[in-house]
């Protein structure tokens, strides 16, 4: 990588910063870093400590220090820091400012054309389609992934360097004034302003408002390319008269627009565009169908006509136009594997952030990459795959099977261990897939290769209804409520029941990854799986059953003791282990206060003391109550007394040790609903897996699950058949119905049937007829355009597990937990 190499007087003066070092003449900087997990080299990396309401960089100082990281971006430099013997520190007022002015500095050393997309959906997809479609021509740089955030876009220009002949950089925004950092940053010469949808509406006044801001970003272009069809933005854009400082590109129907739509012609899978362009008729012809595709797809055709490319040239390339993968899949395969699908794109750098994916999982102690030719990266041969291998030697992975010619030329510059095929049909036909075993196992190749076929031989083979976890969801929720604790309280992440059946390691893995500080299960084998899958983290055992706490010993996990006889139990098991003096079992001591389940009684705990205090092989980590009604209002008043009662007890017990003992009673609903009872920690359940508990949270949550499988078989019946077990739905018309391939053993509730619920086909509800069956279920299909294989949605983002709750007569926790194990779980990052 050509970058330039930053020296600390240069850095100083661009931030305006104070610089603390004994010898500022070594810093040399060329990579910046704002996640210390991300580290690839120290050499030359510069650490910005982020500051934010959930998170503080510079506690990750130390960490990144003994990793060999010496350059540090700080907002405050405490004795801790002081402390770093050749440690160099630029002290600015506020990190982020001083990232985002560096990363605008960057951009200010080069004159290259540079498009700048803004607007409400569509930036990845056309930014990737833009690359797809001129980077046989010019050497392009552009932001990885979705990078187009406050942070995201300093990082994203941060990457050119003077190879580079064209930069595509997006930009997002969520609330007023934020484009304000971002346009000097980025400094467009083209911009491309793509829609205005929904997203973010709450922190606006109104549309145009924030139209208005997303037009910011374009102030100072040569160009702005848009859609006259789109009212609200023309609108917008005629009353700022930005197009009396900048020239328009635009496309629509009318006949003023510089690319006149003309016709829209529709197949099943393809789509044909008429259009009129400096009065001659032109035509693209792309292999999508959908509306959104199209008018992505004329974007980019706009801006290639702008930049003076030949028509057949933009035609011919539109019909090789690929679908965008917008996310990363981890999914079980063949032999104990574990499958990461990474088929975004090949370039360096989205290999860098598949390899950090991979990393975050521990269950297997090998790590193999499939990784195909990096096609158009303008780098010379050797320089790039060496560089490859260095990355995945510091990255930990052991294998590699490299595909294609190029890779295969350079398989000298590999050390790890290695295979290498010219194509993907000679590895499918020369490669035993039975010597995969208990890896995990990456799969990153450029399109041309087709590694869809190599995914669909690694994967499982299981049946076709399938749970998705969205893990950025997740960790969206956690971070929600994260900034609603004060610093100091700790989390408790409950990732029992298989994380009320979203999967029990990958959830526990991402959790682990941001920093929880406690899990907890229900039963011992739950911690023990999540121990042997790699799990370090304390897990705390809701139910210490009487022949688990052997168990529970060996795998280092915390019982939860509630009464008298769990403790003399513990006691015992304790005796039979010999533990050693100096290793004691972690406890969490259960009160009850006003949910008359599990817990000691307010008058058994000087009792309770004494024999704690008697072992010195017990060692007391918290204590802990349930609230019974956090979520209720019409029960406030009793939660409160629960937690007055509980503070007052759990004080007793805390102030008889000379350790912290940790006090904990909110849950989810209690974290939003009773601040004042934070205490040390606060237990995080439902509400991680996107479920309100409390009105409060409304509209705050993401979605992290989605249940869909398909239509396995369509038919026509007569008025008067029956349909399913018990002849109980009888047609009082002709009907079209659909099998669809799930049913009680997959979870979904057998009282669900005969049209208390519909599933979704093509984003129309279809009654579900008949009883449900053990592993299928049948659906009316008469007035909708369906076809066999088509998604049939159980529940997701848009058709709430709630209802089908409601529906059964139960609480959503039970749907979500009654998700059989044979459902695939696919996890995948956006």
């Amino acid at each position: 990588m050509i970058h330039k190499a930053y020296t600390g007087s240069e850095i100083a003066s661009i931030l305006k910063a104070s610089l603390i070092s004994s010898k500022p003449e070594d810093i040399s900087v060329k990579d910046i870093l704002i996640d210390s997990r991300r580290l690839i080299t120290p050499e030359q990396c510069m650490f910005f400590a982020l500051v934010s309401d959930r998170n503080d960089g510079h506690k990750y100082i130390p960490g990144l220090f003994k990793k060999g990281v010496k350059v540090f971006v700080v907002s405050k430099l405490t004795k801790e820091l002081k402390e770093l013997k050749d440690a160099h520190f630029f002290k600015v007022d506020n990190t982020l400012d001083a990232l985002q002015t560096l990363a605008a500095w960057h951009r200010s050393q080069f004159d290259i054309p540079v498009i700048g997309i803004t607007g409400s959906n569509g930036k990845t997809i056309i930014k990737e389609w833009l690359y797809q479609l001129m980077n046989e021509d010019k050497k392009i740089v552009r932001s990885p992934k979705s990078y187009n955030s406050q942070i995201g876009v300093p990082l994203s220009v941060w990457q050119i360097n003077k190879q580079h002949e064209l930069a595509i950089i997006e930009a997002g925004i969520s609330e007023p004034d934020e484009m304000d950092n971002l346009r000097p940053i980025i400094r467009p010469t083209i911009g491309i302003f793509t829609n205005i949808g929904q997203a973010h509406d709450e922190n606006f006044i109104n549309t145009n408002q924030k139209t208005g801001e997303k037009l910011k970003l374009f102030t100072k272009v040569k160009t702005l390319i848009y859609n006259a069809d789109r009212k609200d933005i023309q609108g917008v854009i005629i009353k700022s008269e930005i197009l009396g400082n900048i020239n328009s590109f635009c496309w629509g129907k009318h006949e003023s627009c510089d690319l006149q739509i003309l016709d829209v012609k529709h197949s099943k899978k393809q789509s044909s565009v008429q259009a009129k362009y400096q009065g001659t008729e032109i035509e693209i012809q792309i292999p999508f169908s959908d509306e959104a595709s199209i008018e992505n797809a004329i974007h980019c055709w706009a801006t290639m006509l702008y930049l003076g490319y030949d028509q057949r040239t933009i035609a011919k390339r539109m019909l090789s136009l690929v679908t965008i993968a917008m996310r990363l899949e981890l999914k079980e395969g063949i032999n104990n594997c574990t499958i990461i699908n990474d088929s975004y794109n090949s370039d360096f750098n989205s290999l860098s952030i598949a390899l950090d994916f991979l990393n975050q999982q521990k269950q297997h102690r090998n790590n193999l990459i499939i990784l195909s030719d990096i096609l158009q990266s303008g780098r010379n041969e050797v320089d790039l795959y060496s560089e490859v291998s260095s990355l995945l030697e510091k990255k930990k992975v052991d294998e590699i099977i490299g595909i294609g010619p190029a890779i295969s030329r350079q398989k000298d510059k590999f050390s790890i261990r290695k295979t290498f095929f010219e194509s993907t049909a000679k590895f499918l036909s020369g490669y035993a897939f039975g010597n995969f075993n208990n890896q995990s196992i990456l799969l990153k190749g450029a399109r041309v290769f087709e590694f869809e076929q190599i995914n669909r031989r690694l994967q499982q083979k299981v049946h076709e209804t399938v749970l998705e976890i969205n893990l950025d969801a997740i960790v969206n929720n956690l971070n929600y409520f994260r900034s609603k604790l004060a610093p100091n309280v700790k989390i408790m992440a409950m990732v029992k029941a298989f994380s009320y059946g979203s999967g029990g390691f990958e959830v526990a893995n991402i959790l682990q990854f941001h920093h929880v500080d406690y899990l907890a299960v229900a039963y011992a084998d739950e911690g023990v799986e999540l121990r042997k899958a790699g799990i370090n983290l304390p897990i705390m055992v809701m139910n210490a059953e009487e022949y688990a706490f052997d168990t529970m010993i060996k795998h280092q996990l915390e019982p939860e003791i509630f009464s008298f006889r769990s403790l003399s139990l513990l006691e015992k098991a304790i005796q039979q282990n010999a533990i050693p003096q100096n290793k004691p079992v972690k406890v969490h001591i259960k009160l009850d206060t006003g949910m008359n389940r599990l817990g000691f009684a307010e008058d058994e705990i000087d009792r309770l003391i004494k024999k704690l205090k008697k072992n010195q092989l017990i060692f007391v980590q918290s204590v802990f109550s349930h609230l019974v009604a956090s979520e209720n209002p019409a029960f406030d008043e009793f939660s409160r007394e629960q937690i007055n009662r509980f503070d007052v007890t759990a004080s007793k017990i805390v102030e008889s040790f000379d350790h912290e003992v940790l006090k904990h009673i909110l849950n989810s609903a209690g974290i939003s609903r009773f601040p004042e009872a934070q205490f040390s920690m606060a237990r995080l359940g439902i509400s991680l897996y996107g479920i309100e508990s409390a009105t409060e949270d409304h509209g705050k949550l993401f979605n992290v699950t989605r249940l869909r499988s398909v239509v396995a078989q369509t038919r026509s019946i007569k008025k008067g058949e029956s349909v399913g077990y018990n002849r109980s739905f009888i047609a009082n018309r002709d009907m079209q119905i659909g099998i669809v391939s799930i049913g009680y053993a997959d979870g979904l509730m057998h009282n669900l049937g005969n049209g208390r619920i519909s599933l979704f086909v093509n984003d129309k509800p279809a009654p579900v007829i008949g009883d449900i069956c053990m592993d299928m279920c049948m659906i009316d299909l008469t007035d909708i355009d369906a076809k066999e294989g088509d998604d049939v949605i159980v529940f997701d983002g848009e058709h709430s597990v709630s209802r089908i709750a409601e529906a059964a007569g139960t609480i959503h926790y039970e749907i979500l937990s009654r998700i059989s194990r044979r459902v695939k779980r696919v996890y995948y990052h956006e």
